[in-house]
């Protein structure tokens, strides 16, 4: 008998009976019952998130926030419902718990009075962070714990970058405010330099002549001082003329008085010549002489009251000489007294003039030095000025002069720095097809055990009739093989046309398929030959251990070692890699990698399967005689 007569026989008898049709048929359909129902209960969660109710509960009391009043709790909450992410109700505290309690919410979020007062603390000495609170209730759905986290999470993302941007714009503009102040200043500390320069110039000038003052006063000083002296001097010889000139003047008077008298004794004289010349011709006349002799003694005294007329005439001439030099001499004399005490009040003045001059010196000395000072000190703050100056347009050039466009564009940048790039090399269509690879090996696995409760894997009467191991072995394979196949043509039709998963590369999916199955089958032909309904449980405990270590939901890496290491020998893994190639668009290599280590599983499973009928062939033993424990 062939392969293909044993094959053909082991169909006939699986559908033999209509309750034999079928069982077969709804064990032929269990991978599509279960790959096809779990992947499309989760085809896509995520999707239909806006059907989970939540609580939202908003007691913010709102605050001053950069300069405005604000209710951050009430912006975000319209945020909430608009965005319409969750199935948000707006309740409060109490009403909150009740649906916690209840079932009605599956996590509740809670914004406090203090949200936005939080907030706003950023600028005071007090910063602290606004808090959300999360409620959730495990006893509900677990899941909802992580989904709720994520969603605070959101928000949390949210609310900074609203109040980061925020905050950047009020800081950009302030910069900007403080770009044109710098600039204005700088202008200001330019006309401050060049009124420095001017300044400077007008000091050197000042302190040169500071310098030229102090040089002359010096001088000056050295002047009064001998000016002072020649005073004292002149006050000493005008003291010693006023002594003589009154001396003088007194002497004048004497000899005025003295002339006066001689003037007056001349002119007495001179006035009695003429009675004399009369009373003396009388007296001749008397005596009897005659004209003649009267003219000849007349002759004789006529000279003599000539001379005392011109002696009386020098005398009044000499006595008003005498008069006037008397006047004089009094003049001179109170002339020389005033002029003495006027040296005196000059001599007073020189040395109180002397000593002015000398402060002043010492002023205008103290002055050269200030000036100079002054002069050096305004250079000094012109270089400071200028330094300022330059150090106030460099500081305005390193702060950027952006539009306001640009700066609230900047702003959003900042509260939102850094993006998130996706450049996939393969991606899944959504939730379910990113499951589906490991799903299908599941369900391969499941669908192969369950043939193999009615399916025989070897007929006793074929080893005992044919004595031909091979053909007895890979007819045992080829039955659950070939149903196997229809399992996976099944769920992929499914998987492809009732849940619209999309294949990059749909027939090496398939492929892939249906060398897992193949390979399922053979390893658990194998567990039955040799150790029978052992071997059969065997499979169900290697089931669970693929399922963990397959890494199809989480990666294999986050696994316990031990579990690890059986990810890179049991096939499972194999498969779900091998799909994730060619379903997503990954690498070939890697799916002709994994298909040749199932190949080497399948190879390998089915001489062992060869190797357990030939054992069975010709050697027999009690054990193979006993009753199976399952069935």
């Amino acid at each position: 008998m062939k392969i293909p007569a044993l094959f053909a026989a082991e169909l006939r008898r699986l559908t033999s009976t209509r309750m034999r049709v079928i069982a077969l048929i709804a064990l032929t359909l269990v991978p599509v019952l279960y790959g096809g129902l779990y992947l499309w209960a989760n085809q896509d969660p995520y999707g239909n998130l806006s059907q989970v109710p939540v609580a939202l509960v908003v007691s913010d009391e709102g605050a001053t926030l950069n300069g405005s009043a604000r209710n951050l709790g009430d912006e975000v909450a319209d945020s909430l419902l608009e965005d319409g992410s969750f199935d948000w109700h707006e309740v409060d505290a109490a009403g909150a718990r009740r649906g916690l309690d209840d079932g009605a919410f599956d996590f509740a979020v809670t914004l406090p009075a203090d949200f936005t007062a939080a907030v706003a603390s950023i600028s005071s000495a007090n910063p602290r962070q606004a808090e959300i609170d999360l409620t959730t209730n495990d006893a509900n759905n677990y899941l909802a714990s992580t989904i709720g986290t994520q969603a605070v999470e959101r928000i949390r993302t949210t609310v900074s970058e609203k109040v980061v941007r925020e905050a950047g714009l009020t800081m950009l503009d302030a910069l900007n405010t403080v770009r044109v102040k710098l600039l204005d200043a700088a202008d200001g500390a330019g006309t401050l330099t060049d009124g420095l320069v001017t300044a400077g110039d007008g000091a050197d000038t000042l302190a040169d002549g500071a310098g030229t003052l102090a040089a002359g006063t010096t001088k000056l000083e050295g002047g009064a001082r001998t000016l002072a002296s020649g005073v004292d001097t002149l006050a000493d010889g005008l003291r010693s003329l006023s002594s003589g000139a009154a001396q003088v003047s007194g002497g004048t008077a004497k000899l005025r008085s003295v002339a006066d008298r001689v003037g007056s004794v001349t002119d007495r004289v001179s006035s009695a010549v003429p009675t004399l010349r009369s009373d003396l011709t009388s007296a001749l006349t008397d005596q009897g002489l005659d004209d003649a002799q009267i003219a000849k003694v007349l002759d004789v005294l006529d000279p003599i009251g000539t001379r005392v007329d011109d002696l009386d005439t020098r005398v009044q001439q000499a006595v008003s000489q005498i008069d006037a030099l008397d006047d004089g001499a009094s003049q001179v004399a109170a002339g020389s007294s005033t002029l003495a005490k006027g040296a005196a009040t000059a001599s007073t003045g020189a040395h109180t003039l002397a000593d002015g001059i000398a402060t002043a010196d010492a002023g205008a000395h103290e002055l050269d030095t200030g000036a100079h000072s002054l002069a050096t000190g305004i250079h000094r703050l012109e270089d400071g000025a200028g330094t300022l100056r330059d150090a106030l347009q460099a500081g305005a050039e390193k702060l950027p002069d952006d539009s306001a466009e640009t700066r609230a564009a900047q702003a959003a940048t900042l509260a939102d720095p850094v993006g998130v790039a996706e450049d996939s090399l393969t991606q899944a269509q959504n939730y379910g097809a990113g499951l589906a690879p490991f799903f299908a090996a599941l369900a391969g696995w499941i669908g192969i055990y369950a043939l193999f409760l009615i399916v025989k894997p070897v007929s006793r009467r074929a080893v005992t009739a044919l004595r031909s191991p091979v053909r007895v072995a890979i007819a045992g394979w080829l039955t659950p093989a070939a149903l196997g196949a229809v399992q996976m043509v099944s769920l992929f039709g499914v998987l492809s046309i009732a849940l619209g998963f999309s294949f990059t590369h749909p027939l090496p999916t398939l492929g892939i398929l249906l060398l897992a199955s193949a390979t399922f089958a053979a390893i658990i032909l194998a567990l039955n030959v040799w150790l029978g309904s052992v071997g059969q449980f065997l499979g169900l405990v290697l089931m669970v251990l693929q399922l963990v270590t397959a890494g199809g939901t989480f990666p294999w890496q986050t696994l316990p070692a031990p579990l690890a290491a059986l990810h890179h020998v049991l096939p499972m893994g194999y498969v779900v890699d091998a799909m994730r190639q060619v379903m997503y668009g990954g690498v070939a290599g890697r799916a002709w990698a994994d298909a040749a280590v199932l190949a080497t599983w399948l190879v390998g499973a089915l001489l062992l399967a060869v190797a357990g009928v030939t054992r069975m062939t010709f050697r027999r033993t009690m054990r193979d005689l006993q009753p199976s424990l399952i069935g």
